[in-house]
């Protein structure tokens, strides 16, 4: 009679046991999966009376957060596991007022260097909603880990022009990257 009287608090001890497992893993998990936040701008030349084409602008230089954010969540470059984009807004800000009306699509792509030889895409929109000065990119899904390993990394914009540019605007890129790592 005793021992079946010990089954069902042996059973609720290792249902317990088993639950307190499983938020451990969870504490765990999210000690490895954060976020990483840069910001850069760029900006889009005038175009003139008559253009509405498509225009590949220079590279643009983020010296991302990524070392500091890594070191502040215990962790490495080389422990890097994932990384994708969660979010990116470009935002007009130089001249004031302005809108993106001026805009038919944009794709931006990410490359660990300057050449852009190993380019790919970030986030894209098409079509760009009118009237708006902050727009939120579609991140692309492409998995992002050897960009971000790096101090630094090279943002290329291509843009479809709606209509003519009267002058250089000023845009920023906004960009937040999910990350899983390993403690180190």
């Amino acid at each position: 009679m005793k021992n079946s009287l010990n089954q069902p608090k042996t059973f609720l001890l290792a249902c317990f046991l088993l639950l307190l497992g499983a938020s451990s893993c969870k504490k765990i998990e999210d000690l490895l999966t954060f976020q990483i936040n840069d910001s850069t701008s760029f900006q889009v030349p005038a175009t003139g009376v008559f253009s509405t084409t498509l225009l590949s602008l220079p590279g643009a230089t983020v010296n991302s957060s990524s070392s500091n954010t890594f070191s502040a969540n215990n962790t490495s470059a080389d422990r890097v596991q994932d990384v994708t984009l969660d979010r990116l807004t470009l935002t007009a800000t130089d001249p004031a007022g302005q809108n993106f009306d001026f805009l038919k699509s944009v794709s931006i792509y990410i490359a660990s260097d300057a050449s852009g030889t190993n380019k790919t895409l970030l986030a894209s929109l098409n079509p760009v909603p009118a009237g708006q000065t902050t727009i939120t990119l579609t991140p692309s899904g492409n998995k992002l880990d050897a960009y971000l390993r790096n101090g630094s990394y090279t943002l290329f914009t291509d843009v479809t022009m709606a209509q003519p540019l009267r002058q250089n605007t000023t845009l920023r890129a906004d960009s937040r990257f999910n990350v899983k790592a390993k403690l180190k």
